[in-house]
C-alpha cells in the first residue's frame, strides 16, 4: 500500500471498515507518525513517511440528495458526488444501510427518477436504480490501469433471533458465540441479489468484497448495548473493533495482492 491513496465511499459501515484499516495500519508501523484530518464529509488518515492515505467519503446513497424549494430530493440518476472519487488509486464503495430509513431518520423528502418526482417508492427498486446510476459512473469514469474498484458487500444486522433459530432473542444483546457451521438459517438480505445483478452488468472491472455470509454468522460481533446509544439505541448493525471489519480488510488485502 506504500504510496497509495485508498478511499472508502459509503455510510457508517464504510466508516467501520475505514476505522478498522487505520488501526491495522497503525499496528503494522506503530512508530510511524500519522495524522487524521476531516474536511466536510471527507476524513483522511495519513502516514506521510509511507505516502499512504486512507480516506472516507461519507455518502450514504452514492447518488445525490439535493436541497430544492420542495425539500430534500433523493435523485436516483444524479451522482455529482463522483467528482471527489476521480484519480483515487483504490475505491471501496458501499450503500444499503440507509435505504429503508423512514420517519425522522430519513434524510430526504422526495425521490426523483428522471423527470418524475415521487413522495416515496419501493425502496428495493430505488436501491437498484441508484446502483445502476453508480455503475454507469464507474463505466464512464474509471481507468482500470489507474484505479481499482471494489464494492463492500451487504453488511447484515441481527435484530431478529428467528433468523438464527433463536426466536426468544429480540436483538443481538447477550450473543457470545457465532453461528456454528457455514449456513445462516434466515438466508441473505434481498439486497444481495440486487447488488450482484447490477455488478454483473458493469463493463469495467469491479471486485465484490462478498462479506455477507461470513458476517451473518457473527451475531455476536455487534456493539449491542455497549454502542454509542447504550440500551436506548441497541446497535446490532455496526461491528466491534477489532472484529468482523478486520476480517473484511484481511480479505481486501488478499484481493489486492
Amino acid at each position: 500500500m506504500r504510496g497509495k491513496t485508498i478511499m472508502f465511499v459509503g455510510d457508517s459501515l464504510s466508516r467501520n471498515q475505514w476505522q478498522s484499516l487505520t488501526c491495522m495500519l497503525h499496528s503494522a508501523v506503530p512508530n510511524a507518525k500519522y495524522n487524521i484530518t476531516r474536511q466536510d464529509d471527507i476524513s483522511t488518515f495519513a502516514i506521510p513517511d509511507y505516502g499512504v492515505k486512507v480516506m472516507l467519503d461519507r455518502n450514504v446513497y452514492l447518488v445525490d440528495v439535493v436541497r430544492e424549494p420542495i425539500g430534500r430530493v433523493l435523485k436516483l440518476d444524479s451522482i455529482q458526488g463522483g467528482k471527489l472519487w476521480m484519480g483515487i488509486d483504490m475505491l471501496i464503495f458501499n450503500t444499503w444501510h440507509w435505504w429503508n430509513r423512514r420517519g425522522l431518520t430519513q434524510p430526504w423528502d422526495y425521490i426523483q427518477d428522471g423527470k418524475q418526482i415521487y413522495k416515496d417508492m419501493d425502496r428495493m427498486v430505488a436501491f437498484e436504480k441508484a446502483l445502476t446510476t453508480w455503475a454507469g459512473w464507474v463505466d464512464a469514469n474509471i481507468d482500470p490501469a489507474k484505479s481499482k474498484v471494489f464494492f463492500q458487500g451487504i453488511s447484515p444486522s441481527h435484530y431478529n433471533g428467528t433468523q438464527w433459530n433463536e426466536p426468544s432473542a429480540k436483538s443481538c444483546v447477550g450473543q457470545k458465540q457465532p453461528m456454528p457451521g457455514s449456513t445462516y438459517p434466515g438466508g441473505p438480505p434481498p439486497a444481495v441479489a440486487v447488488l450482484k445483478g447490477v455488478l454483473s452488468k458493469i463493463k469495467k472491472p469491479v471486485v465484490l468484497l462478498d462479506i455477507t455470509n461470513l458476517s451473518l454468522l457473527r451475531k455476536d460481533g455487534h456493539p449491542s448495548m455497549y454502542g454509542l446509544g447504550g440500551r436506548t439505541a441497541m446497535d446490532c448493525s455496526h461491528w466491534c473493533l477489532s472484529g468482523v471489519p478486520d476480517t473484511w480488510n484481511e480479505i481486501l488485502y488478499n484481493l489486492i495482492l
